[in-house]
């Protein structure tokens, strides 16, 4: 039993640092493909009814990309998981907007990706709303 609470401090550090990381990728991945595919990412935006797509999908890229890498990389982490736990709202309202199909596959697979989103905001409000000392950047000694 005493060696198990030896590992516990570096269980909890591995485990923060790797859902730290893991979220930070959740965003930074997509992000680098929709620089890849930024025409075809406008005409599905379009699609939705997103206003001001060249605007919007850039800062998206900005937001995905830079906040993502912060993320993962524990830099002010408190202000990105809340920058992106905006962002993933704002896209779970444009873009998976199931409540205006019809039912079906395509409305199914989108309300699994809503609720889904919302459970990635739920871990960002987390990390967003914790404090210092049990932040996940206080593992590795940054700054939030």
């Amino acid at each position: 039993m005493e060696n198990l609470q030896k590992l516990l401090p570096h269980a909890r550090r591995a485990s923060l640092l790797t859902g730290r990381f893991l979220l930070g990728a959740y965003f930074f991945v997509p992000g680098i493909t929709k620089i890849t595919g930024f025409a075809g990412m406008s005409e599905y935006m379009a699609a939705h009814g997103v206003p001001l797509i060249p605007l919007t999908l850039s800062l998206t890229i900005v937001l995905q990309v830079g906040g993502g890498a912060c993320l993962a990389f524990g830099y002010r982490t408190r202000t990105m998981a809340f920058l992106l736990a905006g962002l993933t709202l704002l896209i779970s309202l444009f873009m998976h907007d199931f409540w205006t199909m019809e039912e079906g596959l395509e409305a199914a697979h989108e309300t699994q990706n809503f609720i889904k989103n919302l459970a990635i905001m739920a871990g960002l409000l987390y990390v967003a709303g914790s404090e210092r000392k049990t932040d996940s950047s206080a593992v590795t000694g940054s700054r939030s």
